[in-house]
């Protein structure tokens, strides 16, 4: 089926649940505002447009267009249904040409059809984005429903991504991309809350469970499973169902309050201080860097958050060993190197493997805006995080033996 810019398709309202219709509109609704938006091809109470609505604040103004089995007095209806304060906030247009460039443009449905209908709906939106605006659109992720939009998105998402989301509890699951078309301040980071990430699965209100952890905790069960039936006198089967909790515990994702002091830069991990040095690295610029390493058990939480708030530059990743990680050599094991443009100078976060860890994952590409405290990324099995602070303007306030919170635990203060 084929998208246009003004009637995204002809692809049925539900196309996205609650939880990838929160996906969509994570953009608008980390950002503190005030802040333009425009969802294209809503319907009257699809999750999309009640997504958009949620995320409004005070200041914010959102355009709302039409999709295909819809109409604009429709629209217009619900709209007023939803109260004054709404009312005041969202305009409903017959179509793009009557909205004005904004910082974050939504398509409503999911793109179907071929990779040049898909190609013709992304560049004809693409000319409503403000400088350093973000298109946020998806596609079914499932083989043989997409036609080659989902193939195009990839490619889009190669040259422009600056984040992409699977988000497997929707009916067809999705994939989300958000596409950037021209480079952001990153000053604008400051203004930004952590993104919502469906790759972190709730189980309460407080803790989640990274999808790693899902997967990994439906291996070792389909293992027991298949173990079971093959030798179903044996207990064998008991050893990886029993493993299934402990290693989904290990992905564990909590919740963290994230100081709102602007001058505060967070621990990017949990775990004990190993050290607090200067050293010079010339891969991330002139000067000294003030280095505080952290190591992380096997009982630590894994999720990995960014430091600081800034715009991600450059990601890279160097050969090395796998020593373990509180030893002094594991500065020269395999590692992943996240650096950040921050308006305080060049910041860096060094996810390390260890004598366990043999596996570094990191979700923000390069492009990518994040929030002070906001995920990024993991390593499984103990490891070691290294954050890069510009040695002239920032202060250590930990010391080695200390242990620190991901997200919470101030480790060093910006100077004024």
């Amino acid at each position: 089926m084929t998208a246009s810019p003004a009637h995204p398709a002809d692809r049925g309202r539900d196309s996205f649940g609650e939880r990838a219709a929160r996906t969509l509109a994570a953009e608008l609704a980390r950002h503190a505002g005030p802040k333009t938006a425009l969802v294209v091809g809503a319907a009257p109470g699809s999750a999309v447009l009640q997504a958009a609505i949620d995320a409004l604040l005070p200041g914010d103004a959102l355009v709302v267009t039409p999709g295909a089995g819809t109409t604009s007095a429709a629209l217009r209806a619900h709209v007023h249904q939803q109260g004054q304060w709404v009312g005041d906030r969202v305009r409903v247009a017959e179509s793009v040409g009557e909205s004005d460039p904004a910082q974050i443009v939504i398509v409503a449905e999911a793109l179907t059809g071929t990779a040049e209908d898909a190609r013709a709906t992304i560049d004809g939106l693409a000319k409503y984005l403000a400088d350093g605006g973000v298109l946020s659109v998806g596609a079914p992720a499932l083989p043989g429903l997409t036609g080659g939009a989902a193939a195009e998105l990839d490619r889009q998402a190669a040259l422009f991504g600056v984040g992409s989301d699977l988000v497997l509890a929707n009916r067809p699951p999705v994939r989300v991309h958000r596409l950037r078309f021209s480079p952001a301040d990153a000053a604008l980071a400051e203004r930004l809350a952590p993104a919502y990430r469906p790759s972190s699965v709730p189980l309460t209100r407080s803790m989640h469970i990274d999808s790693n952890g899902v997967a990994a905790a439906g291996i070792a069960l389909g293992l027991a499973a298949l173990t079971r039936r093959a030798r179903p006198s044996s207990k064998l089967w008991l050893v990886p169902a029993l493993a299934a909790l402990p290693v989904a515990a290990f992905f564990r994702d909590p919740e963290r309050d994230v100081p709102e002091d602007p001058t505060a830069v967070v621990a990017a991990s949990d775990g004990k201080v190993l050290s607090v040095e200067r050293v010079t690295d010339e891969r991330f610029g002139e000067g000294e860097f003030l280095r505080v390493a952290v190591f992380l058990s096997v009982l630590d939480v894994h999720v990995n958050r960014s430091p600081v708030a800034g715009k991600v530059v450059d990601y890279f990743v160097t050969d090395g060993g796998y020593a373990a990680a509180m030893k002094p050599a594991a500065e020269h094991n395999v590692a992943a190197y996240t650096v950040l443009d921050t308006p305080r100078g060049t910041v860096v976060v060094a996810q390390r493997t260890g004598l366990i860890a043999r596996r570094i994952v990191q979700r923000a590409p390069v492009g990518a805006l994040l929030a002070r405290g906001e995920r990024f990324g993991l390593i499984r099995f103990g490891s070691r995080t290294d954050v890069y602070l510009p040695a002239g303007t920032a202060d250590a306030l930990v010391a080695p033996g200390d242990r620190v919170v991901g997200g919470a635990s101030v480790i060093a203060r910006w100077r004024s």
